[in-house]
């Protein structure tokens, strides 16, 4: 329920429209995503009529109802359809700077107030209907297809691009909005792509936009230089941030609904040399309902580790460096063990997704709600599990340890280039042998390889390099199926489209407890984890790439031997 049906169910229970015992009975009836307000409009207990004449008392907004007035197109020059659907905002009557807008959340009065500055534009608000604002939509925008080409030859000077030119009309219809529209397809765009993060990069004479797809940057058609500052200072007030503030980097979140999923982007400004450097990292929550095996565990490890995750106490940790996919695996891992009779908290920073059923902490170092201030007031929480969003000093893993001693489940990830160097880092770290030994049960490496198009790949011959480093990396598996990329219109000529894990899942048995205990060196681990059955991540990467998943060219670039 959001919050603007939670005031509207207020202002109707003052009045005594509307029975305080029906409706939590009705609440408790639908689906927790269901509009209980539409669901009393729908059963005739209270009228449409009379939640709008409330709302607009309420919050001093006159009314409207689009469905009875035309929308001259020019009321909506510089605007696309989807900027309509997502902000609830149809404009419909423009005269000179002044131009009205029905709306039908009055809690987003603030959202009103930012596109006016953005888009140049004393915008005045009418409260509507959703279902009347949804339907003129469809009636004003029938044919609508604005795409990021059609905006960028918009805004794309016919002149030189040091030439101004003699713009008589700067604050025009068109511009301002196409700066809104413009923004918004781009972020789209990369989702479409499945971009991980966007890429807003200023330099000497040109404004660059790279999307970064299956880790790999792509550019795309630049907008003209003389817009970059409009360009960042939309995503900036998008963002939360101060636009006037252009010598310290700043951070911020933009969350978006396409399509019927909820995007968050973390928002990162950096000032550089020729302006400010953006990068928008997409934060997908449906990637996170993928369960372990999508992450890319084979069977026999996916099994093992499934057993590991099940343990009633312990640490386990992912580890890999920037962009490896740890922080998608342990979410995995909670979505895996998330049940009502466990309570499971979190702390984290930042919160890049929030889970269902679960207690997250974001941490604020500004005001002392560090990671290890945020761990000591979990454990106060009673939990059974808990994920620590990283190991980044003593003090931190020091009581992550005490948790996990004290029969705890603890998970968290740690910079590390495999599994067995994890315990040489926290070993470094200044943490006692017997302790690693007694409290860690496994640590899982992990890096993220392209997966080969299904649309186009081709079975292919090993080049001679390619044969020596699968031999050298053990035994060649009965019918591999070794597959080479191609290039397709699905894979945009890449060849690639997606990615998948390759992990190295280190055990912590009685043998190698006993081995940390007794200060064994590095070479020693990694010894005794393979005799103990642990494959390397160039292994797993190379039973993919026999199975046809990836390239073993593509196996070998991000796996070490």
């Amino acid at each position: 329920m959001n919050s603007c049906e939670k005031i509207t169910l207020q202002l109707l229970l003052e009045d005594g429209v509307i029975d305080r015992g029906y409706m939590q009975a009705l609440g408790e009836e639908m689906d927790s995503s269901a509009s209980v307000v539409e669901e009393l409009v729908a059963r005739g207990l209270v009228s449409e009529e009379t939640v709008l004449n409330r709302l607009a008392e309420e919050f001093s907004l006159p009314r409207v109802n689009p469905l009875d007035i035309a929308t001259p197109q020019r009321a909506i020059a510089g605007v696309e359809r989807q900027f309509c659907l997502d902000n609830g905002m149809l404009f419909y009557d423009r005269r000179g700077s002044s131009v009205k807008a029905a709306i039908y959340n009055p809690l987003e009065l603030e959202k009103v107030d930012h596109f006016s500055q953005v888009m140049a534009l004393d915008i005045e608000p009418y409260l509507a209907s959703k279902e009347a604002i949804l339907q003129a939509i469809e009636r004003v925008f029938p044919e609508n297809t604005e795409t990021i080409e059609t905006l960028h030859r918009e805004i794309s000077p016919s002149r030189p691009e040091g030439d101004s030119g003699n713009r008589s009309t700067p604050g025009s219809d068109r511009d301002p909005g196409t700066i809104v529209s413009y923004v918004e397809l781009i972020m789209r765009e990369a989702l479409k792509r499945g971009a991980s993060d966007i890429h807003l990069e200023p330099l000497e004479k040109r404004f660059r936009i790279r999307f970064r797809i299956d880790g790999v940057l792509h550019e795309t058609e630049s907008p003209p230089k003389r817009l970059q500052p409009a360009i960042i200072s939309r995503i900036k007030l998008m963002s939360q941030m101060s636009i006037a503030e252009k010598r310290l980097p700043q951070d911020g979140r933009i969350q978006m609904d396409v399509d019927g999923r909820s995007i968050d982007f973390r928002v990162s400004a950096v000032p550089s040399a020729h302006g400010e450097t953006l990068t928008l990292r997409l934060l997908d929550k449906e990637s996170l309902k993928q369960g372990l095996a999508e992450l890319g565990l084979l069977p026999d490890d996916q099994a093992r580790f499934e057993r590991i995750i099940s343990l009633p106490d312990g640490i386990i940790l992912a580890s890999g460096p920037t962009g490896s996919g740890k922080s998608t695996t342990l979410y995995s891992c909670l979505n895996y063990l998330n049940k009502s009779d466990r309570k499971i908290i979190t702390v984290e920073d930042p919160v890049e997704y929030q889970l269902g059923g679960i207690n997250q902490v974001q941490v604020r170092s500004e005001i002392g709600m560090t990671f290890s201030a945020g761990l000591r007031a979990m454990l106060r929480q009673s939990p059974n599990i808990i994920m620590v969003g990283e190991i980044r000093d003593l003090e931190t893993v020091e009581i992550a340890i005490n948790a996990s001693l004290t029969g705890h489940l603890v998970f968290s990830t740690l910079h590390t280039n495999d599994a067995p160097s994890a315990i040489s880092r926290l070993r470094d770290l200044g943490v006692e042998p017997f302790l690693i030994a007694s409290s860690m049960r496994a640590v899982m490496a992990q890096r993220l390889v392209r997966r080969l198009c299904a649309e186009c790949c081709q079975p292919g011959q090993l080049r001679e390099m390619e044969v020596a480093a699968v031999e050298s990396s053990g035994p060649v598996p009965d019918g591999a199926q070794w597959n080479r990329p191609v290039g397709c219109p699905a894979c945009r000529g890449t060849g690639y489209k997606g990615r998948i894990g390759v992990f190295e899942l280190m055990e912590i048995t009685s043998e190698m407890g006993s081995l940390i205990y007794s200060g064994g060196s590095l070479a020693a681990m990694r010894s005794l984890a393979r005799d103990q059955g642990m494959l390397t991540m160039r292994q797993d990467g190379l039973r993919k790439a026999a199975r046809g998943i990836t390239s073993v060219e593509e196996a070998l670039s991000v796996t070490a031997k």
